[in-house]
């Protein structure tokens, strides 16, 4: 595995997502991604003696980094998935405690620029894609496994690749032609997906939308983000803040109506209603929209890959039914 020093890495909107936390010095965060630690960091250093910062991280690379980086009694990380989280703070009997929750989705910079991990085809390196590499099928497991039908329907849907069906098609021909090692390195499939798409020099890589696609699908990524959003309006505490950072549309949009549903006062239909008690509070909503943010000028000549970056805030309103969301 290549040292993380190689890598260059500037957190995204860095000061504007935790700004959007209001931190207490006092208070309970979480740091959904610690990545390379740098909103880890800045939240720290606006807590005073008695606030605490739980990170966490599915990629265990990430976490043996901020074990050996971080060395402060207010901060503690665990290696979890999002949909893990509600029962790590359960465990720690923090429900409705945490005062702000910021998530940076996608993958980080280290994840990208290593080509161990098979996340771009930049540099050659194995089809893995896996955030913890130590679980579950890699990309090239997968693709091998996958029918024509499956592939189609994870790139159409995860990539919104208009070719989907032509590339699940070469994908499929080039396994019963048994030419699978076209498909065991990044820059091979690549290619093969290069030969197949109009490409023009100056656009994008015709294999982004596929690697993003099998990305966010052998990740469950999607599915990962709702669970954990649900999760917040069980975490947080009253007035505590959401600061969700996303890099594509997929992602925003999950984000996007989550927020507005729990801010709208119709957020629950009438006939869930399970005691009239609970019926009084079908019109008030449980969040607050707080806006959202983009990457100035600046900060995208300093970091290309902030271009397409936008952090969306929200805060907790009401809690009176918080355990049965």
């Amino acid at each position: 595995m290549h040292n993380r020093n190689e890598y260059k890495h500037i957190s995204v909107l860095l000061q504007e997502s935790v700004d959007g936390l209001n931190i207490k010095a006092n208070g309970t965060y979480i740091d959904g991604t610690y990545g390379f630690g740098g909103h880890s960091k800045l939240i720290l250093s606006k807590l005073n003696k008695n606030g605490k910062l739980i990170a966490i991280d599915r990629d265990p690379y990430a976490v043996a980094y901020a074990k050996k980086s971080i060395f402060d009694k207010r901060f503690s990380i665990k290696c979890i998935t999002f949909s893990q989280l509600e029962s790590l703070i359960k465990r720690k009997k923090l429900i409705g405690k945490i005062n702000g929750i910021l998530l940076d989705l996608g993958i980080s910079s280290m994840q990208l620029d290593n080509p161990n991990r098979g996340f771009s085809f930049i540099h050659d390196g194995p089809l893995d894609m896996r955030m913890n590499p130590t679980i579950g099928q890699s990309a090239y497991e997968w693709l091998i496994k996958a029918t024509e039908n499956e592939i189609f329907w994870v790139l159409k849907t995860y990539g919104e690749e208009r070719f989907a069906k032509k590339i699940a098609k070469t994908i499929v021909l080039n396994k019963k032609n048994f030419k699978q090692n076209e498909l065991q390195s990044t820059t091979k499939l690549a290619n093969l997906i290069k030969t197949i798409i109009p490409y023009k020099k100056n656009n994008k890589h015709p294999a982004t939308k596929t690697f993003q696609a099998i990305r966010i699908h052998i990740n469950n990524e999607l599915e990962e983000i709702n669970v954990v959003l649900k999760s917040s309006l069980k975490l947080l505490a009253p007035l505590g803040r959401l600061s969700i950072i996303s890099f594509h549309s997929l992602e925003d949009r999950i984000v996007k109506q989550f927020i507005r549903l729990h801010s709208s006062k119709q957020n629950i239909h009438r006939s869930s209603a399970t005691s009239q008690i609970e019926s009084q509070y079908f019109n008030i909503p449980i969040l607050k929209m707080l806006g959202k943010k983009k990457p100035t000028k600046t900060e995208i000549i300093n970091n290309p890959r902030a271009r397409s970056a936008i952090v969306r805030f929200a805060e907790i309103i009401n809690i009176y039914d918080h355990k049965k969301i």
